[in-house]
């Protein structure tokens, strides 16, 4: 099945549109973990395993484990996500975003490495950023269109003078991943739960695309938006 195909699968399957992100803090881990960087991978698959019957997607953040020096903890947290709940596919929260032979490094690393389903990238390189994920084409990537964060203004909230209509930069990224970059239906975007109104000017724009919409939750900003757009799996942190 293509990445698409189990998203679709998965939601119907356990009538959700919950992704569940796994970004461990050691720090902040329950009594018995606590402070233990060796214990990332038991806290992740115990939050896997709770949730494996409500999840229509786990999106692994790399960069927590990355600096715990726990990339093998992510690599067997992922053999474990396979094994154990193989209907539900895994996003590598990776936000890569570079060009020619190092983006096709990257793409290596997520899905031949890793085994991830879909990952996160950057596109303000170009598509030629984007494109090296294409190739492997069972698999998804999501694209950053409208992001949670407060200095998400700073770019992706002004207008390109040079485009027919002068779009908002993040209603172009919108209509390229509806449009003429999403050739085989591999995109999606990532549009925050703090910009309910975005959410649905990116739904308007992007009507089939899936959306990853993050900012609920143990990172997020508020617990739910207004509405939920269809097709638009929420995203909850631990």
């Amino acid at each position: 099945m293509t990445f698409t195909e189990m998203l679709r699968a998965a939601q119907e399957r356990h009538g959700s549109m919950l992704c569940v992100g796994l970004d461990p803090e050691p720090a902040r881990f329950p009594a018995g973990l606590k402070g233990d960087p060796q214990r990332i991978y038991d806290f992740c698959a115990a939050i896997a395993d709770a949730t494996g019957d409500l999840a229509i997607a786990f999106k692994p953040q790399i960069a927590y484990f990355a600096a715990h020096g726990a990339e093998p903890q992510l690599e067997k947290l992922m053999r474990h996500l396979r094994a154990s709940h193989p209907h539900v596919p895994v996003i590598l929260d990776a936000k890569r975003g570079d060009i020619g032979s190092t983006a096709e490094q990257y793409a290596r690393e997520a899905f031949e490495r890793y085994g991830a389903d879909a990952v996160t990238l950057s596109p303000f390189m170009g598509f030629d950023s984007v494109q090296p994920y294409l190739k492997y084409g069972d698999k998804g990537a999501f694209l950053l269109c409208r992001t949670s964060n407060p200095g998400g203004d700073d770019l992706q909230n002004q207008r390109l003078a040079s485009v027919e209509g002068q779009p908002l930069l993040y209603e172009h990224i919108a209509r390229l991943a509806q449009g003429p970059w999403n050739a085989n239906g591999q995109l999606g975007l990532v549009v925050g739960a703090t910009y309910p109104s975005e959410i649905e000017r990116v739904r308007a724009l992007a009507p089939t695309v899936p959306l990853l919409i993050p900012g609920i939750g143990a990172r997020g900003a508020m617990r739910w938006p207004p509405s939920r757009p269809v097709g638009a799996p929420m995203h909850r942190s631990w």
